[in-house]
């Protein structure tokens, strides 16, 4: 049996004030035209879908025409699960008339998960979706007080499945998750709010293949059997050396894998040019791909006039300018994002320069209390 397993899509996905929906749209139409070539028996979308809870008009209908071709079309059987940029509920709409197309989607938690049984000559492969999940959620859903982080609400959710489950009959988990040892990008969202995210690859033990969503880098996760598809596109300059695939995976008679990474290749990549200004905009005449979305790094010293604007003259999407001569050590680095400092690092920098002395621990404590109130209420919201 052969599945495609693909992820973190987050259609509507804004980078430097740019929507990045028609470099989606022009991506998801190779990736159709991958599974009307491949044929698969299956395609596992493990989370991330849209890239907020509430996803732009036009997103939707992205995902909606995407789905149609896939399902109704080509007849392919499609299993999703909620990341936790996802509002689960808002993706999960009208899950039980689509069931009856081929169309899985799995939103909110669910105390009892069911798989998706496919059958082939040897036999069925049940596919169990587990949509992503605070621990407080799943602590609440299951009655055990004890599941107090990620590792704890996993862990309890595969031993339920494990305990209903078929034995002889082959299994895949598609889950939404951080795997101790994942290598990270900028552009991912941390999953922890409170205790920790990240959980151990032993807690998957026992299945034949786990199709994971959540870091972008395409990579196997502590075990052969358990991978990360990565992300659908480049979404931080930090993955400029990323090469974007979705893995197609053959399962055996006896649940051994094997897995491909098939290569989809983007519209407009997303490059680091590095010299002078005027170095870089006469090179950019034998260029080839000046259409692609640019960070300069410049080595320039001097004042520059309007240097983005010279910029675009020869790369139309230039995105953004760094100058790492002037701004010191470190600063200069390639898809640096002050969106990943956390709030409370901000704020005791904050606190230290206007009082002159560190933040107390007592009151890092509180100040940590307090962010995770604000941002569960946020992610609740």
């Amino acid at each position: 049996m052969r599945f495609l397993h693909t992820a973190d899509w987050h259609l509507g996905r804004v980078y430097h004030g740019l929507s990045l929906l028609e470099d989606q749209a022009r991506v998801l139409k190779d990736f159709i035209r991958l599974a009307d070539d491949v044929r698969p028996d299956a395609i596992l979308i493990a989370g991330d879908v849209y890239d907020r809870s509430v996803p732009p008009a036009d997103a939707v209908r992205l995902l909606d025409v995407t789905l149609t071709r896939l399902v109704v079309e080509l007849r392919i059987p499609v299993v999703v699960i909620a990341g936790n940029h996802d509002g689960p509920d808002r993706l999960g709409f009208g899950s039980g008339m689509l069931e009856r197309a081929g169309l899985t989607i799995c939103g909110p938690v669910s105390a009892a998960p069911r798989p998706v049984v496919l059958r082939d000559a040897h036999g069925e492969v049940a596919i169990y979706p587990l949509p992503y999940a605070e621990p407080a959620m799943v602590r609440s859903l299951l009655g055990d007080d004890a599941l107090d982080d990620h590792q704890a609400a996993l862990a309890a959710q595969l031993q339920r499945i494990r305990s209903a489950h078929v034995p002889g009959r082959r299994s895949v988990v598609v889950a939404h998750a951080f795997v101790v040892g994942g290598v990270e990008s900028d552009s991912e969202r941390p999953l922890s709010v409170g205790g920790s995210a990240a959980v151990a690859a032993g807690i998957f033990d026992g299945f034949d293949y786990v199709a994971l969503g959540h870091l972008h880098r395409p990579q196997q996760a502590g075990s052969p059997r358990i991978h990360y598809a990565g992300s659908l596109l480049k979404y931080s300059f930090a993955e400029v050396d990323h090469s974007k695939s979705v893995n197609l995976v053959e399962l055996d008679a006896t649940g051994g894998c094997t897995v491909e990474r098939l290569a989809l290749p983007p519209w407009r990549d997303l490059r680091v040019i590095e010299g002078a200004l005027d170095e870089i905009i006469a090179a950019a005449a034998t260029d080839a791909a000046r259409e692609d979305y640019i960070l300069a790094r410049l080595s320039d010293r001097g004042a520059l006039l309007d240097a983005m604007g010279k910029l675009r003259t020869a790369y139309p999407n230039a995105l953004a300018i760094e100058r790492p001569a002037l701004e010191g050590e470190g600063n200069g680095r390639a898809g640096a994002d002050h969106r990943r400092v956390r709030i409370q690092d901000l704020f005791a920098s904050f606190y230290a320069e206007v009082s002159g002395c560190p933040m107390e621990e007592a009151a890092m404590q509180t100040l940590q209390t307090l962010v995770d109130r604000l941002e569960q209420e946020a992610r609740q919201a």
